[in-house]
């Protein structure tokens, strides 16, 4: 019997994200109860409700303004530098010819 156990346990499902904000989008819409939504995605209810509330937590992130620098990097600098990177491979091509 211990065989029939270890074969018959499953390894976790894991869902993209897009999947999770598809279910909760339909959980909040109300237009199905949990139940009906578990069976139609083959999901628990509580996930469900998991996914729900994290949405709702979440959701106003959506309209906050992203910073056009992240963790002190200066986007211009990168930019220019890759320009600079580019002549520079440019230049290379152009001696060896």
């Amino acid at each position: 019997m211990t065989k029939l156990v270890a074969i018959m346990k499953a390894t976790r499902r894991k869902f993209s994200a897009g999947f999770k904000a598809k279910v909760a989008i339909e959980a909040l819409k109300e237009r199905e109860s949990l139940a009906e939504l578990s069976k139609r995605f083959e999901v628990h209810p509580n996930m469900i409700s998991k996914w729900k509330q994290k949405f709702i937590e979440h959701s106003s992130e959506v309209f906050e303004k992203k910073k056009e620098v992240e963790d002190g990097v200066d986007l211009e600098k990168l930019y220019t530098k890759i320009g600079e990177l580019d002549l520079d491979m440019e230049n290379d091509f152009f001696k060896k010819t």
